[in-house]
């Protein structure tokens, strides 16, 4: 239901999700306490397969990118999810701050081992410093980011999307490289 709900432009509270899911508020309550639970559960339906990316590519700059292109159309598929769980880690942080949130803040972070097992080839040829800087700079450039600012302020479509941020992640893995060499 809340799958739906959010795919039809809403963020539900766990309310109107019992509610169109035809169960009990007690209920929805008794699995999902917060809105954490609940979009947690969302993008544990949405993205468990990128979750568990299993790829076995030894070249480095191979996996990277079968990273990209395996994982970005699922992107595309559950964008909607998507958003709504970056709107809800924004609106957690902001509440958090003020003093204000009431629940277990959300926060968000698979694609640091997502990355890290696409990294993992790159362990004996980069150092440990060049190795975590690629990490902390793909991880900028994977996920729901670059469709916000690449769809929403240059018009791009999900094949341009894919395509942007494929060709960022192998400039960030060339430049790894080229500082390791030197």
């Amino acid at each position: 239901a809340a799958m739906e709900l959010i795919q039809q432009g809403d963020i539900p509270s766990v309310a109107e999700v019992a509610r169109r899911a035809k169960v009990s508020r007690a209920t929805a309550y008794r699995y999902f306490p917060g809105s954490s639970a609940l979009i947690t559960a969302v993008i544990d339906a949405s993205l468990g397969p990128v979750r568990t990316f299993p790829s076995t590519e030894a070249d480095g700059r191979k996996r990277v990118e079968e990273l990209f292109t395996v994982t970005f159309p699922r992107f595309v598929k559950y964008e909607p999810q998507m958003r709504a769980a970056a709107q809800l880690a924004l609106e957690h942080w902001a509440k958090q701050r003020a003093g204000i949130l009431k629940e277990k803040a959300y926060r968000r972070g698979h694609r640091v081992g997502i990355l890290a097992h696409a990294l993992e080839p790159f362990r004996n040829s980069l150092s440990a410093s060049v190795l975590d800087r690629l990490h902390k700079a793909l991880s900028v450039i994977y996920g729901i980011e670059p469709h916000v600012i690449l769809k929403d302020i240059w018009g791009l479509d999900e094949q341009e999307v894919e395509a942007v941020a494929l060709w960022m992640a192998n400039a960030l893995v060339e430049a790894a490289l080229r500082e390791a060499e030197g």
